[in-house]
């Protein structure tokens, strides 16, 4: 996903809406995301859509996952899992 900043937008607004109109495009507003601009079109399916994945937080996370991710995560604190090769 390409991302601009909202000082891009201002500024490049056809390349911004371009790039927007092929696929969804993160805006940031001082290095952090804060918006998403998509085409219509690709709203309109994500909203229509019967697909039941949705985004949760970590605190609605089966316990199983929460602890498979709680590894992870400590794995990647210690420096490990960054260059691992397959």
């Amino acid at each position: 996903m390409r991302q601009f900043t909202t000082g891009d937008l201002n500024k490049q607004v056809g390349d911004v809406t371009d790039a927007a109109s092929r696929e969804p495009v993160v805006l940031t507003r001082h290095n952090k995301p804060r918006f998403v601009l998509m085409s219509y079109e690709h709203y309109e399916r994500m909203r229509s859509s019967n697909d039941s994945r949705r985004a949760l937080s970590t605190s609605q996370m089966p316990d199983e996952h929460a602890e498979l991710f709680g590894a992870a995560i400590e794995r990647l604190a210690q420096g490990e899992g960054y260059d691992d090769e397959p």
